[in-house]
């Protein structure tokens, strides 16, 4: 006759691996903001900039910031994603409503 299986056992290793796992994705996020230097901006910021990020539809702009992930992963310097130049949010261009160059 077969031993039968420990469900509650099974449950518990598998909730303490989730766990682990979570924690440890938790750690590595903040290991990634710390090695790219976000770790200094002001927590409202990097939220606001993250939330822009999540809600974005620009398949272009996300490409961008894919890219300059990709090259800060290989160690490449940083260069600015395409199609950042634009103007900040909230702010009006120089010169009396020319864009600047």
């Amino acid at each position: 006759m077969r031993k039968p299986r420990d469900f509650d056992s099974e449950l518990k290793a598998l909730a303490d691996k989730a766990r682990q796992l979570k924690e440890r994705r938790v750690r590595q996020l903040g290991e990634l903001v710390a090695a790219t230097g976000a770790d200094g901006l002001d927590v409202d910021l990097l939220a606001g900039a993250l939330l822009h990020a999540v809600t974005t539809k620009d398949g272009g702009l996300k490409e961008g910031w894919r890219k300059a992930g990709i090259a800060f992963f290989q160690g490449k310097p940083a260069q600015p994603p395409a199609g950042t130049e634009h103007q900040p949010l909230g702010t009006l261009p120089l010169e009396g409503g020319k864009a600047s160059a």
